[in-house]
């Protein structure tokens, strides 16, 4: 089987539509979506239709952050644009679409795999996976043999021997990586609609689970576009700006 994992959308419908032709070509089995399929973007109805779309064929969901904040209307603790975005989002979506959203799963176990949106030993403490340390945390909390994570909206990935700590590497763009037996691995997701490690290109990940192999891709979309619907629908400048620069 051959899964494609894209995380944190963002409402952001090109990226979204550019990776999902993108699967298409490398004849993916199913999608996982890893959470934030709203807030940032100006598009977040398309997003949570095409996402409900997608698991009417078998794909699977879990929620994020942004998502339940949105599905809420819940702001406390999120910086000014982000809160700005979220009560724009809010207000953007339907009451059913808002239901879709609270109601999505917090973690899924699926064989060996776990999928979260932010780390597996408190999904609800939407903590980041930014360094050796947090790392460990998550892939001690957890029996699975690869756990698939995004929120950070920066790709990395993790492997961990008994007795020893992690060790990061940055994966390289189309490289598959061959997922050893006798590790536990950590892969987080670089995001779809937002990326955040000065690459602007969206990005998501394919696992082949008969090769044990994941790639991780980047594809181009329409960033100008994107950010043209941002500006129209009056949201903070810098969510467009930074789709330029992936920053």
């Amino acid at each position: 089987m051959r899964i494609a994992f894209m995380s944190d959308i963002h409402g952001n419908r090109e990226a979204l539509d550019a990776c999902l032709a993108h699967a298409a070509r490398q004849k993916v089995d199913r999608i996982v979506f890893l959470g934030d399929l709203v807030g940032y973007g100006a598009d977040p109805a398309y997003v949570a239709d095409r996402v409900r779309e997608q698991i009417d064929k078998g794909a699977l969901a879990i929620l994020g952050n942004h998502d339940e904040a949105a599905a809420r209307a819940e702001t406390s603790g999120m910086n000014d644009y982000a809160r700005q975005a979220i009560e724009w989002t809010h207000d953007a979506l339907d009451e059913e679409t808002r239901q879709f959203l609270i109601n999505l799963p917090m973690q899924i176990s699926d064989e060996d795999r776990l999928y979260v949106h932010s780390e597996a030993s408190s999904p609800r403490s939407w903590a980041y996976i930014t360094d050796i340390g947090s790392a460990e945390r998550s892939l001690r909390s957890t029996g699975h043999r690869v756990t698939f994570c995004g929120h950070v909206h920066k790709p990395q990935l993790y492997h961990m021997q008994a007795m020893k700590p992690p060790v990061l590497f940055v994966p390289q763009t189309a490289t598959g990586i061959p997922l050893m037996g006798n590790r536990q691995w950590l892969a987080v997701q670089g995001a779809v609609g937002q990326p955040r490690d000065q690459n602007p290109l969206a990005a998501y990940s394919v696992l082949d689970t008969t090769k044990n192999e994941l790639t991780y891709h980047r594809v181009p979309y329409d960033i100008e576009t994107a950010a043209q619907k941002i500006h129209a629908a009056r949201l903070p400048q810098i969510l467009a700006a930074r789709l330029f620069i992936g920053r």
